[in-house]
């Protein structure tokens, strides 16, 4: 199986583990060692301003929330759009860091989109991968328009491109009327 670095993991629709329902994790590192990821789409129930000011000392003006990355507790991480504070670039326009000076420059910063992180998901080596076989998880390549999305959308968007992705090949075979409300 090739690795899947890059890619949202999308909760299959019968996935019953709570922590994951109807969830999309951005995969940040896949490879034979285990899995990394982000849940894009858990608020947390604290604002980033109130856990930024009690972390980092300094004043917070932001108001948007702060995600829940997964059920493994882990520090503070960001996914985000300014190249120049980048550890990693996940896919294009996507970035990750995890460092308190750049974290620092990230939330000050006004003008890109960026999402901040407490705890994250993990997989052992090869875990993610018995996942996937057993119909756990459905994948697809992440871009930075599903990782800035409207979280309380984006699992319907993705599994609606899954959906897309596995019928457009018979669809292509099948004549379609012009007018589909004829049918």
């Amino acid at each position: 199986m090739a690795f899947l670095q890059g890619h949202l993991l999308i909760a299959a629709p019968r996935l019953a583990d709570p922590n994951f329902r109807r969830s999309v994790v951005l995969l940040v590192v896949h490879d034979e060692h285990g899995a990394f990821g982000l849940v894009l789409n858990r608020p947390a129930d604290h604002p980033l301003a109130e856990v930024w000011e009690a972390m980092a000392d300094q004043p917070c003006d932001r108001h948007q929330r702060l995600y829940v990355g997964g059920p493994v507790p882990g520090p503070i991480l960001a996914l985000h759009a300014l190249a120049v504070c980048s550890e990693r670039e996940v896919v294009p326009g996507v970035h990750f860091a995890a460092r308190k000076d750049l974290l620092s420059r990230i939330v000050r910063q006004t003008e890109e989109p960026f999402r901040i992180f407490t705890g994250y998901s993990g997989w052992a080596a090869g875990q993610l991968e018995r996942e996937l076989g057993a119909g756990g998880w459905l994948n697809l390549p992440a871009t930075a328009a599903y990782v800035f999305a409207d979280p309380e959308a984006v699992w319907s968007q993705a599994i609606q491109r899954v959906g897309e992705q596995i019928t457009e090949p018979l669809l292509g075979r099948v004549p379609r009327p012009r007018d589909p409300t004829a049918n």
